[in-house]
């Protein structure tokens, strides 16, 4: 059973904040960067098979620059995790979470003067896809270390599947049904979010609002009392 500690960790509300973060990206980038995911990278494979295809509408560089910056972010967050293991975990997810808001914050400069309409400038247009791609691979190699379950922050496939298949419909009695819930809701509110910014001013502020939420959220868990005692990272 867990302790009193544990069931105060605030790990979890940061996550889920995490996750409303990725509804904000991958709106500005399949809305703004030319149907390319960058937080998704199922649906960017996906489209690249698309665009492979001939697909109207995909490109094959957006898609390989989305899916190389990914792959480099991860290895350089799991370089981080190494590095900083015998670091108390609130000073290391508050090293990571500070690189993944100035790349997000990085990407809202190179929006600025960027047309989502035309593409255009391209030099900028590739400069978002690969500051975010990066940010959301130091994220996933990140989450993928903290291992806590039906939050991963990304990608909600098994989050789903995990409501359906633990239901009462399944024989069984859902357990942390409200988390995988709560997951997708924040999910659904930054897709919901980006998309009402992205049409209303452009892709700088919500590509801003993204960082800024990484950055205030690693922050509060940093000085949250209870964060000193969720100990160090688990190896």
């Amino acid at each position: 059973m867990m302790d009193d500690t544990a069931l105060r960790d605030p790990l979890p509300l940061v996550l889920l904040v995490l996750t409303v973060t990725t509804g904000l990206i991958d709106a500005v980038s399949v809305l703004g960067l030319g149907r390319v995911f960058i937080a998704n990278m199922t649906g960017n494979v996906a489209f690249l098979g698309f665009a492979i295809g001939g697909a109207p509408g995909f490109s094959v560089p957006r898609c390989l620059t989305a899916v190389g910056g990914f792959l480099l972010g991860a290895a350089i967050g799991a370089r981080l995790c190494k590095t900083l293991a015998k670091v108390p975990r609130r000073r290391w997810l508050m090293i990571i979470g500070c690189l993944e808001a100035a790349l997000l914050l990085a990407a809202a400069l190179f929006a600025i003067g960027y047309d989502l309409d035309k593409l255009v400038p391209v030099t900028q247009l590739y400069g978002l896809i690969l500051t975010t791609s990066l940010a959301m691979g130091v994220r996933n190699a990140t989450t993928r270390q903290l291992a806590v379950p039906d939050l991963t922050t990304t990608v909600l496939a098994q989050t789903l599947t995990g409501l359906a298949a633990d239901s009462f419909l399944a024989g069984k009695d859902n357990p942390r049904w409200t988390r995988r819930a709560a997951a997708v809701v924040c999910m659904f509110l930054g897709a919901t979010l980006g998309a009402a910014l992205i049409y209303a001013i452009g892709l700088a502020v919500p590509l801003a609002l993204a960082g800024v939420l990484v950055l205030a959220a690693m922050f509060a868990y940093a000085l949250h009392p209870a964060s000193m005692a969720a100990g160090r990272q688990a190896r």
